[in-house]
Formats: C-alpha cells, sequence, structure tokens
C-alpha cells in the first residue's frame, strides 16, 4: 500500500498552505518550551500568470514542503517568492526552492538584504531580487499585492505580506506561537492560548514599542485571515489576535508611579545580614531624591517572574549581593537572565554588595547590566564584612547618587585616574 502524500490545504481563494508539522518538537531556539510541538507554516498563492510562494520551511521538514508544494505548482510556474522574515525556521528550503526555480523573483525588506546574501552566497548573483518596504505594492502572478515593513519583530528584518483581493495577511511570526495541530485553523484546533501569550512574552514583548507600531498599521487593512508563520491560521475573528497585541504590549500591571514621578527597585539577597543593611541605606539614600520613587525587594522572599513585570516598567534597577564563591547568588543571576524578555536599554542600574575574601559580585553585575545596555553613571560599591556607620552613610550616597540621575540632578562626575 503507497503511503499518503502530505497534501496541501486550500486556505483561501487559489491560497494553500503547503507547510511542515512537527508536533515532537519541545525546545524552540534553546529557550522555548513547545509542549504541543509547532509548525512551518508556508504558502503558495495562485493568480492568472503564475504562483508566489511566501516563505519556507525548516531544512529538515524541505521535503515535506516540497511535496505539497509540487501538488500545487510546477517549478516553471513560479514568478516570486516572498520571504518575510529569514531565520532559518522559514527560510531553510529556499536554496534548494531557488535552484529548482531560478527564474524566480525574491522579495524581502531592505534590511533582509545581509541574511539573504549569507542565506544564497555566491548564487544571490544568479536570482533577482527587490527589496521592499511599507506602502509598497505590486501585482505578482496577477494578484495585488502589498507589503507592511514590521521591524524586530522579532529581528530587524521582519514584515508581513498582505494579498489585497482576499484581504488575506501573511504576519510572519507576528501573531504567531509554537502550537502543532493538523486541524491548521483556530477555530478547529485544540486551546492554544497559553501558547499564543508565552510565545508573545518570549518573542515579542522585548519590542513592545514596535509592536504598538506593527498594531497601528495592521488594523486599517481589516485582516479577515491572517496566516502567520508558525501556530494556527487565525480564520474565526482575526482581529481580535490583532487586538491582543495591544492589550498585551502595554503593562501587565497598573503603574501607580505618577507621569512626573521616576521609579527605582531596588533587589538584594544576603547571606548574613550585611547586604541587607546596605539595601536599606541605598533604598533611604535614592528616598531623599524629590521625584523618586524607590521601592525594596528581597529576592530571598518571592519568584523572578512576577518582579518582570514591574521592571518592565521602572526606570531604574539596582541589585545588592554578597559574593559566594567568587560570583554574584543565583536568585539575582535568575532576575538578571529573566531580562532578556523586556527592554533594557537605557534603564539605569547599579549594583553594591558585601564580601569577604574577593568581591567580584558587583563588577560581575556591572557587567551584565551593560550587556543589557543599560546605563551605569555610578561606579558599584563593594563593602567588606558589614558595613560601618560611616560606610553605611557611603551606601545612603550611592542611593542618592543614582536617584539624582534619573532625575537630571546628578553632580558633575570627577574621574579618579587610579579607577581607569
Amino acid at each position: 500500500m503507497l503511503a499518503k502524500l502530505p497534501e496541501p490545504v486550500e486556505i483561501a481563494g487559489g491560497v494553500h498552505w503547503i507547510g511542515a508539522l512537527d508536533p515532537d518538537l519541545r525546545t524552540f531556539d534553546l529557550i522555548l518550551k513547545t509542549a504541543n510541538g509547532t509548525t512551518y507554516n508556508a504558502y503558495a498563492v495562485r493568480g492568472p500568470e503564475g504562483v508566489v510562494v511566501v516563505d519556507t520551511v525548516k531544512e529538515e521538514f524541505s521535503e515535506e514542503f516540497f511535496t505539497r508544494l509540487e501538488q500545487v505548482a510546477d517549478y516553471d510556474e513560479i514568478r516570486a517568492v516572498i520571504l518575510n522574515h529569514l531565520e532559518p525556521d522559514h527560510t531553510g528550503a529556499v536554496p534548494e526552492l531557488m535552484r529548482r526555480a531560478p527564474h524566480a523573483h525574491i522579495f524581502c525588506s531592505v534590511r533582509a538584504l545581509k541574511v539573504l546574501t549569507a542565506l544564497l552566497k555566491d548564487e544571490l548573483d544568479n536570482y533577482g531580487y527587490t527589496l521592499t518596504d511599507t506602502g509598497d505594492r505590486c501585482s505578482l502572478s496577477g494578484r495585488p499585492i502589498s507589503f507592511v515593513n514590521t521591524p524586530y519583530l522579532h529581528w530587524p528584518d521582519t514584515q508581513c505580506t498582505f494579498l489585497e483581493d482576499e484581504k488575506l495577511l501573511f504576519s510572519g511570526d507576528v501573531f504567531g506561537c509554537h502550537f502543532c495541530d493538523d486541524r491548521l485553523y483556530n477555530d478547529r484546533v485544540g486551546d492554544f492560548r497559553f501558547s499564543f501569550e508565552y510565545y508573545f512574552k518570549h518573542i515579542m514583548r522585548p519590542f513592545k514599542r514596535w509592536v504598538l507600531q506593527a498594531v497601528d498599521k495592521i488594523e486599517p487593512l481589516a485582516p479577515e485571515l491572517i496566516a502567520p508563520a508558525h501556530g494556527p491560521i487565525l480564520r474565526d475573528n482575526p482581529l481580535s489576535y490583532v487586538r491582543s497585541y495591544r492589550t498585551l504590549s502595554n503593562s501587565y500591571l497598573p503603574n501607580e508611579v505618577e507621569g512626573r514621578e521616576k521609579s527605582l527597585l531596588v533587589f538584594y539577597m544576603s547571606a548574613y545580614g550585611a547586604t541587607a543593611d546596605m539595601a536599606k541605606a541605598v533604598h533611604d539614600g535614592a528616598s531623599s531624591v524629590e521625584g523618586v520613587r524607590v521601592s525594596l525587594y528581597d529576592l530571598q522572599g518571592g519568584e523572578t517572574e512576577p518582579f518582570v513585570d514591574l521592571i518592565e516598567s521602572a526606570d531604574g534597577l539596582v541589585f545588592g549581593s554578597p559574593t559566594v564563591n567568587g560570583d554574584a547568588v543565583k536568585p539575582v543571576w535568575d532576575v538578571l537572565a529573566s531580562l532578556i524578555s523586556i527592554e533594557t536599554r537605557g534603564k539605569l542600574g547599579g549594583a553594591f554588595g558585601s564580601y569577604g575574601w574577593s568581591g567580584e559580585a558587583v563588577p560581575m553585575i556591572e557587567d551584565r547590566l551593560r550587556g543589557l545596555k543599560m546605563r551605569v553613571p555610578a561606579k558599584g560599591l563593594r563593602i567588606k564584612f558589614h558595613p560601618t556607620d560611616k560606610e553605611l552613610d557611603d551606601c545612603r550616597d550611592y542611593g542618592r547618587t543614582l536617584a539624582e540621575s534619573l532625575v537630571g540632578k546628578a553632580k558633575p562626575k570627577v574621574v579618579d585616574f587610579a579607577d581607569l
């Protein structure tokens, strides 16, 4: 008995899903858990003048992709290949597709060119390509198509493609999720709400500013079908998913800090009470500066995840840690590691802590803050063993300096060349 071929699925007039299913995937890009696997969605659009392919699949699933594609098109019919995002899970089959259809013209965003060059290497010279931006319109294979640039969702190159006659948005990673169900459509698959929000939190949340800009561009299009690059195709109330992106891009918790105030969060972990005493003094010093609201959190008494929402809306973060075995303590690193899911660029940062022998924790934390593109306006404070009254005054001064930097009252910095 012959094995059944993987079949394409028509999702709109002349538009077929030709992607691949990966139900056994449990970790994506090393960091995302995928309890339901994922899909690599690709599409073929037939018009009176030929076929347009929108995205491809991960290289390991190329055979499945080509099998579906060949059931709806001959290679000499393919007039264009649109690449909404050039991450390998969407472009793994592109080199082979271009060898089979070398006459096809490639469309991708302006920022995608460097990645396209790396993907096709010397072969790129053999193909024609056009770089697109928001508002660009064309007729491909006789179908009206326009492009929407959506940078940083979640790479600089990302875009959406709008098939105007069907009001169908090929959205790339936007509005997608890692959820594999061969029933394909959002009104037929299992409950994927958790996967949708989990995907947003780990993929899109660091770029909320860009998400809101993208939503402003997409809402006026009023798409009647959204075909993302991962997860279910959104045919039932697709605009609700667009609106959910707007909701998810606003603060998760109400911000009680008045607009004229700056917020400074002081996190600490203490082994024998010394770093705790420093933290309270830093808090008191910062609180003395008008226009700054300061909060103090002992990491021993809370889980990491709820702090991320607070940090996202804060203006400044200070971390206190003792040095244990030449390192900062794990709860501090857990919080710092979680910050990859939010925008930290430009926030103020600082570090302090007690130590017994070497005191590496503070400079290590500062290096991490700088790596997160935060500004560190004052050198971190290290105190050996328990702080004296004089050293606690130094901690208050340190907190005051950080708070003054937040509100633009910082004194001119004097450089000690011994510190260079």
